[in-house]
C-alpha cells in the first residue's frame, strides 16, 4: 500500500473556508468613479439665464424709511423725508405715532418703518411699537442696530 501515506497527508490539510471579503476591487471601482466625478463636475455649468435688455430701464427707487426713535426715558420722535426730499423730525407720543403712521401709510403705502430704540429701553416697549405698526398696515418693519 504505497498510496496510504499520501492519502493521510491530504486529509490532514483540510481546506479552510474563506470568510474574508476581498475589498480591493470595490476600492478600485470607487476610485475610478471619484476620478470620473472630479473630471465631469467642472464641465457641468449651472443653468445661466440670459435676460432680455430693455432700453432706458430705470432701477427701482427705494423710498427712504420712516425712523421711529425710542429714547431711554421712553419719549419718541419720528424722522422721515417729505415729498420734497427735506428731512423732517417730530416729537410724538404713542397716540400721535399711531395717527401719524395711519396717515403716512395712506400717502406712502410701501414705505418701510425702522425702529431705533436705545439699548436700555424695555423689550416690551419696542415690541408694542412693532405690533402697533403691523396692526396699522405697515408691510415692512425693522429694527435699527449698530454693527460691531
Amino acid at each position: 500500500m504505497a498510496g496510504g501515506p499520501m492519502r493521510s497527508s491530504m486529509r490532514g490539510s483540510s481546506r479552510r473556508a474563506m470568510s474574508d471579503i476581498n475589498v480591493v476591487p470595490y476600492i478600485d471601482v470607487m476610485l475610478v468613479l471619484l476620478v470620473i466625478f472630479m473630471v465631469t463636475a467642472p464641465l457641468v455649468s449651472p443653468s445661466i439665464i440670459n435676460l432680455p435688455t430693455v432700453g432706458n430701464a430705470a432701477p427701482q427707487e427705494q423710498t427712504p424709511p420712516v425712523v421711529v426713535n425710542i429714547k431711554a426715558d421712553g419719549s419718541m420722535n419720528v424722522r422721515y423725508k417729505d415729498d420734497g426730499g427735506a428731512a423732517q423730525q417730530q416729537n410724538m407720543t404713542e397716540g400721535d405715532l399711531k395717527t401719524f403712521v395711519l396717515n403716512r401709510q395712506e400717502s406712502h403705502p410701501d414705505q418701510p418703518v425702522v425702529i431705533a430704540a436705545d439699548k436700555t429701553v424695555k423689550y416690551e416697549v419696542v415690541m408694542n411699537v412693532m405690533s402697533d405698526m403691523k396692526a396699522r398696515g405697515v408691510k415692512r418693519v425693522g429694527l435699527l442696530v449698530k454693527s460691531q
